[in-house]
């Protein structure tokens, strides 16, 4: 997840990112061998692990498996995602019938949103009001009003550096970088209807050719409305966007949290940023009492503000009127559906073919009442043993790595301090969060499926309106237990880890230890390592964005990590791209180090008896496996150039040669100097 303030392991190779697709596998794939927990028909041993690993580990896999048409990739955690919606989709069957009253919400939710028939029928008419407010805006007084009301929570909850697309600014409630007892709203950029700025700016062909297709996709979606003229007005808004795309901050600025820590006061924003009336924009987003706010991206703000001012009316309401539709196309006529799919899903990732509504509509109950599902889900699915045993092993985890603090020569005895001290109050949510959310006030109205949509996304808006002013939780989450995923917060310093993911092939307490230390014990020492990476290190134990690292230190860690940096760079997946060692520069830190403290804690948890040998593979290979395979996936070109522009993860395949870092790995795979992932001791990157 590029910057650490919010930051996920992305198991499922960017699944919302991508637009992958989680539905069920309608093609071939091999199975899992039944006894080990290792696919041991999906190796290709005939490929000498030393030269490509995650080959020999997945290649026959590879080889055999179609990637399904409703995807744009597929591997493990799609695995894992399919089989947990289908749990989910039979308990959000069930709900309605439940009795419960927070249960029928989800049930009826569910069942709106996949009555097609019932919202074909209404056509228009739920965006009408909608559509109103946009033909009243006159002067750059009314479009800020306009603006202000449809602010929404919509920052990705996981990386605070994407974006919602839909709305020009996004809101994050968070914990104050500088006084981590409060909270501040954050404001981010947005207003793009593709995922990134280079999409606009890029003057490369195959950019300039995605850029037509969007273009068209906007005639398109504003045709419904009988718009006159339409591709000239088309062509205007793919120019206010590229305007507003030059006003953003690029990835990199993005990622960099000193960068994101700008305090402005209410009467800044009329000096910094003049072109939008501010003090109705924040009226209308009931945020007028709010004395100041961080703004993560300066330049988004300022240039935002300014086309308020210098943008033709007409421009802007084409513009609004386009993303209002785009927005809530999954609740409105399905030929705007088709074509919100049509682009978003075939052009932008190469899926040929969209999910089954059913499958999407769980999606849509997720993320509209999330935690009450999830209620639901942690019942039947996570019982008591299963997280009491990943409990233990994340206690583990965290003793290895503050033995490896103890150890570690380069690090001065006061950053060893606070380093430890910062470890020994990380706090690990593992399963589901303390408290739920509670959706008392949410009204969910059966057959109302755009109402539905639209008061879930003002519920969280407004719930997290009400942080403002309240101490700060640090128990809260900003996954679902339903959620294939796992976070590490250095702002709150704590830890996420949903139920879904503690499932096999990540996780099974019917395994070898080496196995699930390989794979989801990897994933919790990528998460605790997110404390102390390029991004996390800078805040301290409390979440304060404060330098705790003497300057030798810091030189120490930021050599190593231009070495890791140089080393990602030199991966290239297509001829004309290659990886961004910057841009995922925090989850390698992450991955290298993760796997690294997982390989220590799985000897201590040995307890100093030997590791028992399945299928003929000693204890140590079996772990380097197990990681491996972890990272098991396949891309289309499309969404594989999307991951590679847009998201602070690299590709799985080179998240599984991680193990070239690790010295260990050499010795398990007589791994020899010459072999194409050999690295000689001296580079080696060892962070942690």
């Amino acid at each position: 997840m590029s910057v650490r303030l919010r930051s996920a392991v992305g198991i499922a190779a960017g699944a919302a990112l991508l637009g992958m697709a989680i539905g069920a596998l309608p093609g071939p794939t091999v199975a899992a061998a039944p006894g080990p927990g290792i696919d041991l028909e999906g190796m290709d041993k005939a490929v000498a692990p030393g030269n490509d690993f995650y080959a020999y580990a997945n290649g026959t896999w590879l080889k055999n498996t179609e990637i399904p048409a409703d995807k744009a990739g597929y591997g493990i955690g799609a695995q894992v995602f399919d089989r947990t919606n289908e749990r989910t989709a039979e308990i959000i069957k069930a709900a309605e019938a439940s009795g419960d009253a927070e249960a029928k919400k989800v049930g009826d939710y569910y069942a709106s949103f996949l009555d097609q028939a019932t919202i074909d029928g209404k056509g228009l008419r739920p965006l009408q009001p909608t559509l109103g407010r946009i033909d009243g805006i006159v002067d750059r007084v009314t479009l800020s009003r306009f603006l202000g009301w449809t602010l929404r929570a919509d920052v990705d909850a996981l990386n605070a550096t994407n974006f919602y697309t839909d709305h020009v600014l996004g809101l994050w409630v968070a914990q104050d970088f500088n006084q981590p007892n409060r909270y501040v709203p954050f404001l981010l950029q947005g207003g793009l209807d593709m995922p990134d700025r280079a999409y606009y700016l890029d003057e490369g062909e195959r950019m300039a050719d995605i850029r037509k297709k969007c273009e068209g996709h906007m005639a398109d979606v504003l045709s419904v409305l009988g718009t006159p003229n339409i591709e000239a007005r088309a062509k205007k808004v793919m120019e206010l966007e590229k305007k507003i795309a030059a006003a953003h901050g690029d990835r990199a600025d993005s990622e960099d949290v000193k960068k994101a820590n700008n305090r402005w006061t209410r009467k800044d924003f009329d000096v910094k940023a003049p072109g939008m009336d501010w003090q109705e924009y924040f009226t209308s987003a009931e945020l007028a009492a709010q004395p100041e706010f961080m703004v993560w991206q300066p330049s988004a703000v300022t240039g935002i503000s300014a086309l308020v001012a210098s943008e033709p009316m007409d421009v802007w309401k084409d513009y609004l009127r386009f993303h209002a539709l785009d927005h809530f196309s999954n609740v409105l006529p399905q030929v705007l559906d088709d074509e919100h799919f049509a682009f978003h899903g075939t052009v932008l990732a190469g899926v040929p073919q969209q999910r089954e509504r059913a499958k999407r509509a769980v999606d849509a109950t997720n993320a509209a009442l999330g935690d009450a599902v999830g209620r639901l889900y942690v019942a039947k699915y996570f019982p008591p043993a299963a997280k009491a045993r990943a409990n233990a092993m994340a206690q583990n985890l965290l003793k290895a790595f503050d033995k490896r603090i103890d150890t570690l020569a380069w690090m001065t005895k006061a950053t060893r301090k606070k380093a430890k001290a910062k470890l020994a109050v990380l706090k690990v949510g593992m399963g589901y969060p303390d408290a739920w959310v509670d959706y008392g006030g949410l009204e969910i109205v059966k057959g109302d499926a755009w109402g539905n949509e639209a008061r879930a996304e003002l519920f969280e808006y407004k719930r997290n309106l009400r942080k403002l002013g309240r101490p700060v939780d640090r128990g809260e989450w900003v996954m679902t237990p339903q959620t294939v995923n796992a976070v590490n917060l250095p702002v709150m310093n704590a830890m996420n880890f949903p139920a879904a993911i503690l499932q096999p092939p990540f996780f099974d307490p019917e395994r070898p230890l080496a196995m699930d230390y390989g794979s989801i014990g990897a994933v919790i020492g990528h998460e605790i390592s997110h404390s102390f990476d390029d991004q996390g290190a800078q805040f301290d134990a409390t979440g304060r964005l404060l330098n705790w690292w003497t300057p030798d230190d810091k030189a120490h860690f930021e050599a190593a990590a231009a070495r890791l940096v140089k080393q990602y760079d030199g991966y290239q997946p297509l001829p004309d791209l290659h990886v961004n060692g910057k841009l995922t520069l925090s989850e390698n830190i992450a991955d290298v180090a993760g796997l690294a403290v997982a390989y220590d804690a799985y000897h201590l948890a040995l307890g100093g008896k030997p590791a028992p040998v399945v299928e003929g593979l000693s204890g140590d290979q079996q772990f380097f496996l197990s990681y491996a395979q972890s990272w098991r996936g396949k891309l289309r070109e499309p969404a594989l150039r999307q991951q590679i522009l847009a998201d602070g993860h690299a590709p799985g395949e080179y998240r599984g040669d991680t193990v070239r870092n690790i010295d260990a790995w050499y010795s398990a795979f007589d791994v020899k100097p010459g072999q194409a992932l050999h690295l000689a001791p001296a580079e080696r990157v060892r962070v942690w």
